[in-house]
């Protein structure tokens, strides 16, 4: 039987077009973040399970992938348990449980190593640590369009300091990122965790079941005020709560962040948590006015973002064509004082590059492919070979993508072999130019051959292919 070749369920493989689209999206993304002060940073795909459970509350910990033991103490694990192990990573008996065979996980995202790396190495790093990380993560989760099992996020964070600026300046590089890929259409949607809890909170719901009432507003977009309502009837909310949380659920309140912001004020301003989440979210609007975020934030009193960690602002990117967000963020400064022992004010945001790849694809937003070679340098014989490999090296110290005809082999073939790689430029030397001490430069878009110097092709070659631009 045939072993299939097709990757997991949820993950792919990247040709050449498609790495080139990504590489294009990831150097505008990283290009940005330095400018804006950021330092790169990467850490293990693996983290130690205890580093991972117990930061992205009870769904985002089932989607993390578990490593089993390995080798000889997998083995007793399991010699333990005479019924063996069954589907699921329970094992039979419950002799063994899963949290005995698996001491490892793959990163569920980039935010909760970053917390680990500042709680570890903090006296190391700058007071007001910028940190920015471009790396796959993976979740055990059903894929979809624009869902994947293993997906790159580029991550942005700022630690150490309270202030709105920093959630005003990760939202300006935010903007700055997408307005340089083409995207002119995005809104971001922001709310704050404490309003969240306020607005719980006054709506009766008694402050055991908060974070089910969060997980059931998160899916708001998915399943719309109806669906949220009958989750929170089926997480054991009571049926006057949840009727007081309708106008805010049904978007009733205001239709612009003077009169949300207002209305807000009015159901939930008394209060500590909704004055805090009140005034921090107007500091950030003010803050954004002049930035390249002017104009582009709304408030959304329902966005919940599904991570536990979140305490302060949080915010989503998203467009007209895309069910979900594109980024998303928030500040967390809680998280890090998990790993530490104090409290560590902090604060980032995430882009998904797979969903913005998709879109840009879906847009042909993309600039044409730069990757393939520009120049095949052709092989007469295997005596002249030595020639075109220097000829080869002269053309690539010029900054010129080459190929080098590996084997010798008919001239024609390798002409063909050009064209249907749409290398513009073919590189002959044939016994007779080598003799004279020169080269045959054949441009294959015009069919056009021209016979140059030997000094002068690469000269030649950076016209005709600037010529071709």
């Amino acid at each position: 039987m045939a072993i299939s070749t097709k990757p997991p369920t949820g993950t792919r493989d990247f040709l050449p077009e498609i790495m080139a689209q990504r590489r294009e999206v990831m150097e505008v993304v990283q290009e940005v973040y330095q400018r804006y002060g950021f330092l790169p940073l990467e850490t293990p795909a693996i983290e130690n399970l205890s580093t991972l459970l117990g930061k992205y509350g009870d769904e985002g910990d089932q989607l993390i992938f578990r490593l089993l033991h390995r080798g000889e103490k997998l083995s007793r694990l399991l010699e333990d348990d005479p019924g063996g192990a069954v589907p699921g990573g329970a094992v039979r008996g419950g002799a063994v449980r899963e949290s005995q065979l698996a001491d490892l996980g793959l990163r569920y995202d980039l935010t909760v190593p970053l917390a680990r790396v500042v709680a570890q190495y903090g006296n190391q790093l700058p007071r007001f640590f910028r940190r920015f990380q471009i790396q796959p993560v993976w979740r055990a989760d059903r894929p979809g369009r624009g869902r994947f099992r293993e997906f790159y996020q580029c991550d942005a964070d700022v630690i150490g300091s309270e202030s709105m600026t920093v959630e005003a300046d990760l939202l300006s590089a935010t903007c700055e990122i997408f307005d340089r890929l083409g995207f002119l259409d995005l809104r971001i949607k922001i709310n704050h965790r404490q309003l969240l809890f306020a607005l719980v909170d006054a709506a009766g719901i008694p402050a055991a079941l908060e974070t089910e009432a969060l997980v059931a507003m998160d899916k708001l977009d998915k399943i719309g005020a109806d669906g949220v309502a009958a989750e929170l009837e089926r997480r054991g909310i009571a049926a006057d709560a949840i009727e007081a949380m309708q106008p805010v659920l049904r978007d009733e309140l205001g239709d612009s962040n003077e009169a949300l912001l207002e209305a807000l004020d009015a159901r939930v301003g008394k209060s500590e948590r909704g004055a805090k989440g009140l005034e921090d979210l107007r500091e950030v609007l003010r803050l954004c006015e002049r930035s390249p975020a002017a104009g582009r934030l709304s408030v959304n009193p329902v966005l919940a973002r599904g991570l536990s960690y979140y305490t302060g602002p949080i915010f989503e990117v998203e467009v007209p064509d895309l069910a979900g967000s594109l980024a998303g963020g928030g500040r967390y400064d809680d998280l890090i004082g998990m790993f530490g022992g104090r409290k560590v004010p902090a604060c980032g945001i995430a882009l998904g590059l797979e969903r913005i790849l998709v879109v840009m694809a879906e847009r042909d937003m993309f600039s044409p492919s730069a990757i393939g070679p520009q120049v095949l340098v052709t092989c007469w014989s295997d005596d002249l070979a030595p020639e075109g490999l220097a000829l080869a090296t002269e053309l690539r110290q010029a900054g010129l993508r080459v190929e080098l005809y590996p084997e010798a082999t008919k001239l024609g073939k390798q002409l063909k072999y050009a064209g249907n790689r749409d290398i513009p430029l073919a590189a002959i030397m044939a016994p007779d130019e080598v003799a004279r001490g020169a080269v045959q430069l054949k441009d294959l878009r015009a069919g056009e051959k021209h016979d140059c110097p030997r000094d002068e092709v690469t000269t030649l070659a950076l016209k005709l292919l600037g010529d071709g631009q």
